[in-house]
């Protein structure tokens, strides 16, 4: 291995719409816990440590940056630059924000490009890989992960390699998109096609005149918003204006399929980008979590002569009988049933969900804060009731409504109100009234979480019923 600096680079921009309903636009897949022990984008932020000192650059969007803080957190990253993009834009504008970071301090430093929300079972073959490749790269390549097809997929774009052999770093051919069974079974057997990973090994400074070279639209306007940025502790928020002009494409098309610097690191590894339910049930039965009949079952879950089906649960027991090659969702919320070949599909059940105005289709009845989480539980015509919870540290801002008086019993841990003037401690089994029109704030001095039981009466109980006076997470 050199001792050229490896920056890693996090794409969490992402939605996982086709993980409906358990992945949301509120609460994407990247921060779900699918496999393993910890989150996806906490496992992606430790991948290749050893390799890949320094701090690490995360594009992700605005709605997420407080999930984003504290997975850095979680991880161990002090220090790390997160850049917000004002809208979604495709990978290649995403990847010209992080590059222009980059090379802005070292121009030579390597971005090593990884999605947030994929599933890798063992990092050491790519490590491996990388370490091996380093040895044969200049500052002139422009490198691809390939993945080696383990079976004829049709959900995934391939890499074609150009001629044969057995380097650490291959010569591409092309990128092609996602085939159909036949065409899948034949790049499978020829031995020559790779899975398209979506990780990427760049120099910074050479991706950046590369996408002034093939992709000048998209890196003008990149340019432009990048130079308007405003900074704000760890986050990065580029001009909105300017990249709203940026074109949505992705670093494939743009770059990867353009440019005469394109090479392939070809990695044997157990992989998956876990796209859909019915990647989900693959993965779950590739790596052996399943029964003798082919099921995973995932939470609290029951399947009685149920074949190669999908059974997950995260607030009740899911139950079912005799189903063949269907997959069962259930979030609290909502139910997704539907035969597993029609994964793919979700999103157009997400697109008439979205079209009834259903808040189902964006979050879930559990909403994560900066502070914590709150959930509701029970809700009437005049009344709601929530349970919420506070980090330790976590502060609710100072606020009011005009419409809404509540009712706190504090469950466990410690909580310093404020009411009015008055400022007090409460404990568990304690409780306080807060009037209409009452300035109020909770927070959690102590080293546990609090969580307590909020029960809210009156004629309108809309979150947009906050009047904020005072934000530490500087929200509006």
């Amino acid at each position: 291995m050199t001792d050229q600096n490896i920056v890693k680079v996090i794409l969490a921009g992402g939605v996982g719409s086709r993980l409906w309903p358990l992945s949301r636009k509120a609460f994407p897949k990247q921060f779900h816990t699918l496999f393993g022990s910890e989150p996806m984008m906490g496992a992606t932020l430790q991948r290749l440590n050893g390799l890949c000192n320094s701090h690490p650059v995360v594009v992700g969007n605005e709605e997420h940056r407080f999930l984003i803080a504290d997975a850095l957190k979680d991880a161990g990253h002090d220090s790390a630059s997160v850049i917000l993009e004002p809208e979604p834009k495709n990978t290649a504008a995403a990847i010209a924000l992080a590059a222009l970071e980059i090379a802005e301090t070292d121009p030579d430093a390597r971005m090593l490009v990884l999605p947030a929300d994929h599933w890798i079972e063992d990092d050491g073959p790519l490590a491996e890989a990388l370490s091996a490749a380093m040895e044969h790269l200049t500052l002139d390549d422009l490198v691809a992960f390939g993945i080696q097809p383990a079976r004829p997929e049709t959900g995934y774009g391939y890499i074609e390699l150009d001629g044969d052999g057995s380097a650490p770093v291959r010569p591409m051919k092309q990128f092609v998109e996602k085939p159909d069974r036949a065409t899948a079974e034949k790049y499978l057997e020829s031995g020559r096609f790779l899975w398209n990973s979506g990780m990427f090994l760049f120099p910074a400074q050479k991706i950046v005149d590369e996408l002034q070279a093939h992709a000048p639209d998209i890196m003008a306007a990149v340019k432009r918003s990048f130079d308007g940025r405003k900074t704000d502790g760890i986050f990065v928020r580029p001009d909105a204006a300017a990249f709203a002009e940026a074109r949505a494409d992705s670093i494939d098309y743009a770059i990867m399929e353009k440019t005469a610097s394109a090479r392939v690191i070809p990695v044997n590894i157990q992989w998956s980008d876990i796209g859909s339910w019915q990647s989900y049930l693959e993965r779950g039965q590739a790596g052996q979590a399943c029964d003798e009949r082919g099921n995973v079952c995932d939470g609290d879950t029951l399947a009685v002569d149920c074949d190669n089906s999908l059974l997950v649960s995260r607030k009740r027991l899911v139950s079912a009988v005799g189903l063949k090659d269907v997959a069962v969702i259930e979030t609290g919320d909502a139910v997704l049933v539907m035969p597993v070949s029609e994964a793919q599909n979700v999103k157009h059940l997400l697109g008439a969900l979205n079209e009834q105005g259903r808040d189902e289709a964006d979050t879930h009845a559990k909403v994560h804060r900066p502070w914590g989480t709150y959930e509701t539980v029970d809700d009437g015509e005049r009344y709601q009731v929530k349970r919420i919870t506070v980090k330790p540290g976590g502060r609710l801002s100072l606020q009011m409504h005009h419409h809404r008086a509540e009712h706190w019993i504090i469950v466990s841990g410690t909580a310093r109100v404020t009411r009015g003037e008055e400022s007090f401690i409460l404990t568990e089994n304690q409780s306080t009234y807060i009037p209409l029109g009452e300035k109020h704030r909770i927070e959690n001095p102590g080293a546990i979480p609090l969580e307590f039981i909020e029960v809210q009466s009156g004629a309108y109980l809309g979150e947009d019923d906050i009047v904020r006076f005072e934000d530490t997470y500087g929200r509006a």
